[in-house]
């Protein structure tokens, strides 16, 4: 006789269940024209983009710091 595996888990063995995770994940992803972000999280996104794109003009425009010098007769060239 061969022994059942232990499952950790009883969600795939019952076959009924409403309004669970599972049921939730599994439709969104047989169903992704249905599915739509919040207005709050879009919004949010979009600030977060623009607060980043800030910060890397404000990074870009400061002087470069004179860590590598264009020294090109060091190099090797193949």
């Amino acid at each position: 006789m061969t022994r059942r595996k232990k499952t950790r888990s009883l969600a795939d063995k019952v076959s009924i269940r409403t309004g669970k995770r599972k049921d939730y994940r599994r439709w969104r992803h047989e169903n992704p024209d249905e599915v739509t972000s919040s207005r709050r999280y879009v919004s949010k996104k979009d600030q977060q983009r623009k607060a980043q794109a800030e910060r890397k003009l404000k990074r870009q425009s400061v002087a470069p710091l004179p860590l590598h010098k264009s020294d090109t007769s060091d190099k090797d060239t193949d």
